[in-house]
């Protein structure tokens, strides 16, 4: 304990703390801009950390690491692009919201929720992290294989309106995601004898494409903003109001912390997948499911708490087993070994001071993303709203083309991005939601490496198919998944038998 509690009084020594200030600064303007992802921002600052001691380097790693998860939601609710996959749900109110002349309460919602689920995940991180690291240990490729299925499901709650039109936006993400290299075989499929496909297509400028580029060419074509302004004046007083709507739904907030912090455990799965996870759940547990997607908090509340759970709850497997649950968590894995910490029981024994420290300071880095990310994001808002569309969407293009450029310097990914803005622009046309070809992109490599892999598996043990459906978790998972197929037809149901109930009745 004692050890414990002199690496928390070194985070607060004022060296540290304002080293930690400059991440969460860095963090979150990483996270606002798309194609600056939070791997990348923290992969940038991890040489600065050689000549600093084990304690501070991790400090200013792990607010990068926080600030930037949550700084993702800015460019989400302002423009309509995630800046990071882990706002991909932020998208879907948060825009509406800011088109309504709500972007502020929209930021304000995002950034409590974030800091509550934040401080959720790091406390599952400093009391449970050994009991819950064994949930990592019960998942292999059966079970990997219907956590994609369980998230494919989502697609039934997001397009309960048109599901038909929600399976065609699925299976055409599930095509795209086959592009490139199988994950098991090395087969070169769909690359049209392109070699800078080989890699498959990436996900942040398919990302942009979809859900940012409509938007633009919507102002274009239109001539007039896609949201409206509000006068400032009429904007006093709505941190508290909101703070108390944000605090009014604590089952959203505990279900989504819950959420965010076990499907971060969960290797390969991370802040993309949690996100649209709680999302799905609040909107089938809502008294008014049909209101998500028009600009309500409670989407917001839902993935923003989640993906900043996912933070603490990624680093239970990497520091207690040394397994790296998303590229983020390899970096900071990465930053340990630099400083001679290896990950396992040491760390706890006789690396307590720094374990512990680096613990606390993402507890610290958290509560510093309030008042910085409220600054941020109000200058942001208002900035956004006073420019032309002349300046706002040249602007916007530009990011698009420098974001989906810098991730992989590969000029395929830009022209990848624009064809999907095509798509996305027709898409919306047609009134086809661009959610489900997000999930079947993100969701389909791990589906198809899950599936094979446990084939193989089961081919070896001599049990075949019979392996996915024999193991506990994966029976789990498989119950899960019809569950939230069905629910959302029997709910429909329900609500039509009732309203007729009450029409009969007048």
């Amino acid at each position: 304990m004692n050890t414990a509690l002199t690496g928390i009084l070194q985070i607060l020594s004022p060296g540290v703390l304002l080293l930690m200030l400059g991440g969460t600064v860095i963090g979150l303007v990483a996270g606002a801009l798309p194609g600056i992802s939070a791997t990348m921002a923290v992969a940038l600052l991890v040489p600065f950390t050689f000549s600093m001691p084990a304690i501070s380097g991790l400090a200013l790693l792990g607010a990068i690491y926080m600030s930037a998860i949550y700084g993702g939601c800015f460019s989400a609710i302002l423009i309509n692009t995630p800046g990071t996959p882990s706002s991909i749900g932020t998208c879907f109110d948060g825009y509406p919201m800011a088109r309504q002349g709500r972007g502020q309460q929209a930021i304000i919602v995002a950034t409590v929720a974030s800091v509550l689920g934040g401080l959720f995940g790091v406390a599952a991180l400093a009391f449970l992290a050994p009991p819950l690291a064994n949930v990592a240990l019960k998942f292999g490729p059966p079970e990997y294989f219907w956590v994609a299925i369980f998230g494919l499901t989502i697609i039934a709650t997001l397009c309960s309106k048109s599901l038909i039109k929600g399976i065609m936006g699925g299976v055409l993400g599930l095509l795209i995601s086959t592009i490139g290299i199988a994950p098991i075989g090395g087969d070169v499929r769909f690359t049209f004898h392109t070699p800078a496909l080989q890699g498959g297509v990436e996900l942040v400028g398919t990302l942009i494409g979809l859900f940012c580029l409509p938007e633009v060419l919507s102002m274009i074509l239109d001539g007039s903003r896609t949201y409206e302004t509000v006068d400032v004046k009429q904007s006093k007083g709505v941190f508290g109001t909101t703070f108390r709507q944000v605090l009014a739904q604590p089952m959203n907030l505990l279900t989504s912390s819950v959420i965010g912090t076990v499907v971060g455990i969960i290797p390969g799965a991370g802040g993309s997948i949690a996100n649209l996870v709680a999302y799905n759940e609040a909107m089938r547990s809502s008294k008014h499911p049909e209101k998500f997607g028009t600009g309500i908090i409670d989407g917001v509340i839902a993935t923003e708490t989640a993906n900043n759970a996912t933070v603490g709850g990624g680093l239970i497997p990497l520091l207690t087993l040394g397994v790296p649950g998303t590229p983020v968590d390899a970096v900071i894995y990465a930053g340990l070994l630099i400083h001679g910490l290896r990950p396992g029981a040491e760390l706890f024994t006789r690396f307590a001071d720094v374990t512990y420290g680096f613990i606390f300071s993402l507890f610290i880095a958290t509560l510093m993303m309030l008042p910085v990310g409220l600054l941020l994001g109000t200058a942001l808002h208002k900035l956004v709203s006073k420019l032309s569309i002349r300046i706002l969407a040249p602007s916007i293009m530009f990011l698009s083309i420098i974001g989906s450029y810098a991730i992989r310097n590969n000029i395929m990914d830009v022209w990848v991005m624009l064809i999907c803005g095509v798509i996305g622009f027709m898409l919306k046309m047609l009134k086809v939601d661009p959610a489900p070809v997000v999930l079947g992109l993100i969701l389909g490599p791990l589906a198809e490496a899950g599936l094979v892999q446990g084939l193989l598996m089961g081919r070896a043990s001599g049990m075949g198919w019979r392996l996915f459906f024999t193991r506990p978790v994966s029976l789990l998972l498989l119950a899960m998944s019809v569950f939230s197929l069905v629910w959302p037809i029997i709910s429909a149901q329900v609500r039509k038998r009732r309203a007729k109930e009450v029409g009969t009745g007048a």
